[in-house]
């Protein structure tokens, strides 16, 4: 039947606008798009395997994660843009894993074999994603890495004391299992050529990280004692020494980079450490975490200086830095221009660490062009090359943290399945939600929240943990995790759906059912007539969508298309009752009347 045009506009103005199927900030902010809010709330109910399920469903990597992630999540958390108190979800991903995680309970599905063959370079978390993706999907993947061991720049860039050796090595024997193989220690463009990766593979990913550092154009900069982040921590990582570092060393940067090799040069013996940088101590942008427990390590900070020059002694050894004084690092505009002042100072120092950037080697001699920072060009939608076969992952494509990585990885993967079974690239995809993307959620903070503090971890001493390579964070213990999971505001707009019991019979959200109403061009006449036309639903409905006049107008249409009875079945015995009440046979009339 046809129904007035106003029941139609009010449908698609309800279905386009409802937020009942909006993501959270949390998940929305996630690359992987991690159900943050059900795993929280698992984990405040005491169901942590419950917990550790939902986390897996995305993220094979939860307790890596867990220790290390940027988590963007936290910072669109509700709790932070609100109160500046962002729920601790990273911490809370690491207590389901350390409780609940097993690898009986993995998902070990792989569909079919294809018999096509992809290579990837890079054992890192980009590679990595998209080895399993592609392994589960039924093709061969052979990851190429020429480290001897895998996590990429999570291995070699992140210091172990924030992130367990272990803890990688476990979650990675995850792609083992699924089959996927690795060689190590191959060098992709020295060991092996990349044209024969290309003829021996139905498709290659490029997914080598960011390792190459570059040095500033700095007088001095050559002396002995001079080096760059990547190398610093590459060794440390792998050694837990350094054999060109001193015992006075200053690392020049603002970044998590530049805390992490302040830190660790404590822990391979230096006597001073101090951080030189441009921003001051406001303005860093470090994570707030590594700005706190680097000074609580005894970090000697000196913001809004520059690096002059780089002095050397008789034998070319470094023997301090002349500094100079910063007024500013961006411009009106906002743009990157530091302006100095007169000021200058010189400090002793033996060793001076740059961890100013870094660079992504070329590994395919060429073939792929190549932009800022050695970043490949490619689609921005499906990351492919100009190469047909050829496509890119992770910091190689321009990422900067683990889970953006993850997310490209899976992209990339995405992109070479479809590929390899010859279908268009973009054709009903929709890219929006393969990354961050902004939610319309926009809902009023529930009724009586407090501002709750955010449960602190469990910390190492800072005089005791600086001189040794064991994690400093414990984790939290089962009381402070549910007490943490407690302030999680559960953010999602299903006002109406507490408000009215009969819309939960027919869908999670009014969208459902409008959408539904418009696709099919009708409804079931119980739906409209289930409402009672309270009006409650629009009460609290932060659009103030005008649902219940929409189900009233549909009853109205129903009745006039039904020659004016109602089109319920059960509704035929209150037509006659009605009909019977002012017949002849149950009605009576007073003596004498009309």
């Amino acid at each position: 039947m046809e129904f007035r045009q106003s029941i139609y506009d009010n449908a698609k103005n309800i279905t386009d606008g409802c937020m009942g199927h909006e993501e959270a900030f949390c998940t929305a902010a996630c690359p992987m798009h991690t159900d943050v809010k059900k795993y929280v709330r698992q984990i405040g109910e005491g169901d942590v395997d419950g917990a550790l399920e939902t986390i897996r469903e995305k993220l094979f990597l939860p307790n890596t994660l867990g220790r290390i992630c940027a988590h963007p999540c936290e910072v669109d958390c509700r709790r932070n843009t609100e109160f500046n108190e962002a729920l601790s979800v990273a911490a809370l991903k690491r207590y389901a894993a350390e409780k609940a995680d097993d690898k009986a309970k993995w998902d070990y599905e792989v569909k079919s074999a294809t018999g096509k063959k992809v290579a990837i370079i890079g054992a890192g978390p980009a590679g990595a994603q998209a080895a399993i993706d592609l392994r589960k999907a039924g093709h061969d993947v052979v990851i190429y890495e020429k480290l001897e061991v895998v996590g990429g720049m999570m291995r070699v860039g992140i210091p172990e004391y924030r992130l367990p050796r272990e803890v990688i090595d476990f979650e990675y024997s995850y792609l083992e299992d699924l089959g996927v193989k690795f060689r190590m220690g191959v060098e992709i463009g020295k060991d092996v050529s990349f044209s024969s990766l290309q003829a021996d593979f139905d498709a290659v990913i490029v997914a080598n990280g960011a390792h190459l550092g570059g040095m500033p154009p700095v007088t001095g900069s050559d002396a002995d004692g001079v080096m760059h982040a990547v190398d610093y921590l590459k060794e440390i990582s792998l050694t837990h020494a350094s054999e060109n570092a001193g015992k006075k060393v200053a690392v020049i940067g603002g970044g998590d980079v530049a805390m992490d090799c302040a830190r660790s040069s404590w822990r391979i013996g230096a006597d001073e450490v101090s951080l030189i940088s441009l921003e001051s101590l406001e303005e860093l942008p470090a994570s707030q975490q590594e700005i706190d427990e680097s000074q609580e390590e005894e970090v000697a900070f000196l913001n809004s200086w520059a690096t002059d020059e780089i002095l050397k002694d008789e034998n070319g050894r470094v023997r301090g830095l002349m500094l100079k004084n910063v007024l500013s690092v961006f411009d009106k505009d906002g743009n990157f221009a530091p302006a100095f002042g007169d000021e200058r100072k010189e400090i002793e120092v033996d060793t001076v660490i740059f961890a100013t950037g870094q660079r992504v080697q070329d590994v395919t001699d060429g073939a792929v062009e190549q932009s800022g920072g050695g970043r490949y060009v490619v689609d921005k939608d499906t990351l492919a090359t100009s190469v047909p076969n050829v496509f890119v992952a992770g910091d190689a494509s321009g990422t900067v943290i683990v889970v953006q990585a993850m997310a490209h990885g899976q992209k990339a993967a995405k992109s070479v399945d479809r590929f390899l079974n010859q279908v268009d690239l973009a054709e009903k995809r929709n890219f929006k939600y393969e990354y961050s993307f902004q939610t319309r959620l926009d809902v009023p903070l529930p009724k009586g929240t407090e501002n709750l503090p955010r449960t602190s971890g469990n910390h190492r001493p800072a005089d005791e943990r600086k001189r040794d390579f064991k994690a400093v964070d414990l984790g939290y213990n089962e009381e402070q995790a549910k007490s943490e999971a407690g302030r999680c505001l559960q953010c999602e707009c299903k006002l109406c759906m507490d408000e009215c019991l009969m819309m939960n019979d027919y869908g999670e959200c009014p969208q459902d059912i409008f959408a539904e109403f418009l696709e099919k061009g009708g409804i079931e006449p119980i739906v409209p007539y289930s409402c009672n036309v309270c009006g409650g639903c629009s009460h609290v409905c932060p659009n103030d969508y005008p649902i219940g006049e929409t189900f009233m107008a549909m009853r109205k249409d129903f009745i006039l298309e039904n020659d004016g009875k109602s089109p319920m079945e059960g509704h035929k015995a209150i037509e006659m009752h009605q009909m019977l009440g002012f017949s002849k046979l149950f009605t009576t009339k007073a003596k004498g009347g009309k």
